[in-house]
C-alpha cells in the first residue's frame, strides 16, 4: 500500500466524471475532523438538484420540481447525525445506517442489509462513511464502505469496509465511478489517500473548483472542532434558488 497523499484537486481535474464522492479526514493541525460530499450528474434529472441544510441534516432537493422525472435515486439525505456519529452516504442507505445506530447496532450491520443501486447497466456503488466522535479529541475515528456489483450483471454484491485511525493532514476519498463511460465503470480498490488542509474554505474550494464544470452539481463541506464539537459548514450549489 502506498502512503503517498495525493492532491484531491489534481485527482478531480483529471477525471470528468467521478460521480458522487465522499472525503473524510483530519486537518493538518490535528484540531478538526473534515468532511466533504459532492454530487455530479449527466442527465437532466440528475442535474436538477441542490443541497439544503436542515439543522445537522443535509438533503438533496429538486431545483425545479416540475422537471423531476424519477426521484427514487436522486432525492435523499446524504448527511445525518445520530448521537456522536455523523453519517454521510450517496443514497437512502443513510436512513438504514441511522436506524441501525439508533437500535444499538453498527455501520457494518446496516450495510450488510443493502446492495448497490438498481440502475442497470451501471449498478452504481453505494458509498458510505460514518464519523465517530468520543468524549475527547483523541476519540475521533471513521469508517467507510462501498457496496458494488460483484459480477457486472447485478446478481451478486461485494461489500468492502475500511476503518481508519485519523492522521493529521490526511484524508480518504471514495467515489462511485472510476471515470466517465457507458456503462460507467465502478470505483475499484481502496479509498484514495489525499491531503487535508487546515482551513475549511481551502478544502471546499479545491474540490469545487476542480470538479468538471459541466457535470458538477452540489458540494457540502464541514469542519468539526474536535475539542469543542463546533461545526463549520459550506455549501456550493451550481443552481442557486
Amino acid at each position: 500500500m502506498s502512503y503517498i497523499r495525493k492532491n484531491i484537486g489534481r485527482i478531480l481535474k483529471s477525471n470528468a466524471y467521478p460521480g458522487r464522492g465522499i472525503v473524510v479526514g483530519k486537518s493538518s493541525d490535528g484540531k478538526k475532523a473534515m468532511l466533504a460530499y459532492f454530487i455530479m450528474g449527466r442527465s437532466e434529472n440528475s442535474r436538477n438538484r441542490v443541497f439544503a441544510a436542515y439543522g445537522e441534516e443535509i438533503r438533496t432537493e429538486p431545483f425545479d420540481p416540475a422537471k423531476v422525472a424519477d426521484p427514487s435515486l436522486i432525492i435523499y439525505s446524504p448527511i445525518k447525525a445520530v448521537g456522536r456519529n455523523v453519517i454521510v452516504t450517496n443514497g437512502d442507505q443513510t436512513d438504514t445506517i441511522e436506524a441501525s445506530l439508533k437500535s444499538g447496532h453498527c455501520f457494518r450491520h446496516a450495510l450488510k442489509t443493502r446492495t448497490f443501486e438498481p440502475d442497470a447497466p451501471n449498478f452504481t456503488p453505494r458509498i458510505s462513511a460514518v464519523l465517530h466522535f468520543g468524549k475527547t479529541a483523541a476519540d475521533f475515528s471513521y469508517e467507510m464502505s462501498v457496496l458494488k456489483s460483484g459480477d457486472g450483471k447485478g446478481k451478486h454484491c461485494n461489500r468492502y469496509f475500511f476503518e481508519y485511525e485519523p492522521v493529521s493532514g490526511t484524508g480518504h476519498f471514495l467515489h462511485t465511478y472510476q471515470k466517465d463511460g457507458n456503462p460507467l465503470p465502478a470505483f475499484s480498490g481502496e479509498p484514495e489517500l489525499v491531503r487535508i488542509p487546515n482551513e475549511l474554505s481551502a478544502f471546499a474550494e479545491e474540490i469545487w473548483e476542480n470538479l468538471n464544470v459541466d457535470n458538477k452539481i452540489s458540494l457540502v463541506c464541514r469542519a468539526y472542532e474536535l475539542k469543542t464539537g463546533k461545526c463549520e459548514q459550506l455549501i456550493f450549489n451550481k443552481y442557486a434558488r
